[in-house]
């Protein structure tokens, strides 16, 4: 049993170094996340898709201010009594012509157009909400990749330390120095480590795909985010940031964008229950009391049954749902704003000077216990032990960088600028 164990240790490590391999053939793109955000920008798919909605919106505009066509109609005899056909010459035959123009009345051409403009607007605000979502993706993606190559480092340096542990134990363990209980020890530990790193490995592979697809970049590429970690202090005042959010936030703005279109669309309906104006003129040759007849004729329909009720009363009520969606956006707005300030004083708090010298002084005191251990001044479980400290102690450090990390990318999509610059 022990020996399939061991046989089996032996079979992951070699899998793990074929890993190693594919990860070093991969074409490095060494990125910081202000390069990042520029290709971002120019090349994401998405957004590039959701400029032409905006484009389309404004074309609607440009129908909205043109003028209907005049009506043009005639009526005219195809045979006479001598059975020619069209025959209108000398005088004879019937020709009527007439040309219509439709004139709207109540202001409807420029409520319309302002209709248009409002879903302009709407159409802008959720291209920038879009932005807002892609970018916040962005940035957690490009933190958590960078996070966990960092996590990479700390079981690599581990997995070199228990890899070297383990050979030397072995000659120990052959010249009659140490127990096979220690060699399996030291084996096991290592095998739990390269475990724990295959799976780094999944969860980068999985974030390096959604990055590639924001950026738009080769699909054979390794992105490797640079992250120089710096945490500044910055004084935020929550209320003005709420307010600064009204004027940021894409959902909020197109929601308060479709108010204003919903007040218009029930201006347009009360509009429409005045009756437009038909003007036109007609000539007709023959069938009038009087030959070569030109007539004026004015036409409006009478608004006795149909005078819009429903579509006023539509309007209304869209009008009134509309107006509880903007107070419940604003709320929600206000309470995503303070949370997310929140969040990012308490990350701020756990990342200070005095513990940042701390970590360093941490790292000094794993080179000297592991040269302890190997002059056999530290036993092999007191080693062990700080070992796994070492380890968990080093990814909550990075886990605490990624808090803050996420905190500035949380507080930047709440008032949907950035408030706070990525590290």
């Amino acid at each position: 049993m022990l020996i399939k164990y061991i046989r089996f240790i032996a079979f992951f490590a070699l899998a793990f170094i074929a890993t190693q391999g594919a990860y070093a053939q991969t074409d490095t793109l060494k990125i910081t996340f202000k390069e990042a955000e520029k290709a971002f920008l120019d090349k994401n798919l998405d957004l590039l898709a959701s400029k032409y909605n905006v484009d389309a919106s404004k074309a609607l505009v440009q129908q909205a201010k043109l003028w209907d066509n005049p009506v043009l109609s005639t009526d005219q005899n195809i045979t006479d009594v001598n059975k020619k056909f069209f025959d209108h010459s000398h005088g004879t035959g019937q020709v009527f012509v007439q040309i219509s123009q439709i004139i709207k009345t109540a202001g409807k051409r420029g409520k319309q157009i302002q209709i248009a403009n409002d879903g302009v607007q709407i159409q802008q605000a959720q291209f920038n909400d879009l932005l807002r979502n892609l970018h916040y993706n962005l940035l957690l993606d490009f933190s958590q990749v960078a996070n966990l190559l960092d996590q990479r480092k700390v079981y690599q340096t581990e997995i070199t330390s228990a890899t070297n542990m383990v050979n030397a134990i072995e000659k120990s363990y052959q010249a009659g120095n140490n127990s096979l209980k220690d060699v399996i020890r030291l084996k096991a530990l290592n095998f739990g480590l390269q475990n724990d790193l295959v799976e780094i490995d999944r969860q980068i592979n999985d974030l390096q795909s959604e990055l590639k697809t924001l950026l738009a970049a080769n699909e054979t590429q390794f992105i490797a985010p640079q992250i120089t970690f710096n945490n500044t202090d910055t004084t935020l005042n929550a209320a003005t940031l709420a307010e600064q959010a009204k004027s940021f936030r894409g959902d909020y703005l197109a929601n308060r964008y479709l108010l204003d279109q919903n007040v218009h669309s029930l201006a347009l309906q009360k509009a429409m229950a005045v009756p437009d104006v038909n003007v036109g003129g007609s000539f007709d040759q023959h069938s009038s009391y009087a030959n070569n007849y030109v007539g004026l004729q004015i036409s409006l329909p009478l608004p006795i049954f149909n005078r819009n009720q429903g579509n006023i009363k539509n309007a209304k009520l869209l009008v009134q749902s509309q107006q509880f969606a903007v107070q419940s956006n604003e709320a929600q707005l206000k309470n995503d704003v303070y949370s997310a300030v929140n969040q990012y004083k308490l990350s701020q708090q756990l990342l200070s000077t005095n513990e940042t010298d701390f970590y360093n002084k941490y790292d000094q005191l794993y080179k000297s216990m592991q040269k302890s251990f190997q002059q056999k001044q530290v036993g092999l479980q007191e080693f062990i032990d700080f070992f796994d400290s070492y380890r968990e102690t080093k990814l909550k450090i990075l886990q605490q960088q990624l808090n803050l990390q996420k905190a500035i990318a949380d507080l930047n999509f709440a008032v949907g600028t950035t408030v706070v610059n990525p590290l």
